[in-house]
């Protein structure tokens, strides 16, 4: 009640029957619109239970290219094959600088003699100065071999360490197949708890409702023959 309306009542401007209308007609609007804002809410809930059921992700068919052993199987042997692959190629290269790495020591040998040759010829013959310039040429060319050869080395030595990495991949693929062989022990250990002496071909057809079931809903038969149908595949 404001203070106007409290005045009017002192005064006896304004009954108490017209005030108790007011405040009726007041009240009831308050109840409607809380009642509006719950009924909003509860069609909001319902639209979001609606559209999650609809984005909902079934489960995969179990078509060839959604079961899980068959994909497993694909992997170890699709990485198998580019594991040789690379070890191939790896194998191909570590020959290729053991090679050079041989031609290199060959060059090495006739460069250590050029050197020893001109040292010679510059100590007996100190005023030719094509001796002196031939020999700082060799001994550059016999620096520049030996860092050649320390690359190729430590190329070498890489691709080894490579290659030892590489071994753990093959481990991956013997844990893969071990899980491979638990999950086809299972598959196996199941069909052999659920095996029946009865073909399923020679079995009764199962009622779709019973006596003493508390509800109606059961499957018709076209959603249990697409069931069987799924689990067959």
């Amino acid at each position: 009640m404001t203070q106007e309306e409290l005045d009017a009542l002192m005064n006896g401007d304004m009954d108490m029957d017209g005030l108790s209308d007011e405040t009726d007609t007041q009240e009831d609007a308050v109840t409607e619109s809380q009642e509006g804002s719950a009924e909003d809410e509860a069609i909001d809930s319902a639209d979001v239970l609606e559209e999650n059921i609809k984005s909902a992700k079934l489960p995969l068919p179990a078509t060839e290219e959604n079961k899980m052993v068959h994909q497993l199987d694909d992997v170890t042997k699709e990485s198998e094959e580019k594991a040789s692959e690379i070890f191939d190629i790896i194998e191909n290269i570590s020959n290729d600088l053991m090679e050079k790495e041989e031609n290199l020591n060959a060059v090495l040998e006739v460069l250590n003699s050029n050197v020893e040759l001109f040292e010679k010829l510059v100590t007996k013959f100190p005023e030719v100065d094509t001796f002196k310039t031939q020999l700082e040429m060799n001994q550059k060319a016999l620096d520049d071999t030996n860092e050649t050869i320390e690359v190729l080395q430590n190329s070498g030595d890489s691709i080894m360490t490579v290659m030892d990495i590489m071994q753990y991949q093959d481990i991956h693929r013997q844990k893969i197949e071990r899980v491979i062989n638990v999950m086809r022990a299972l598959s196996k250990y199941m069909n052999t708890l659920f095996e029946g002496k009865v073909e399923d071909e020679k079995r009764v057809s199962s009622a779709t409702h019973i006596h003493g079931d508390t509800h109606n809903d059961v499957a018709s038969t076209e959603d249990i023959e697409a069931l069987l149908a799924q689990f067959g595949n």
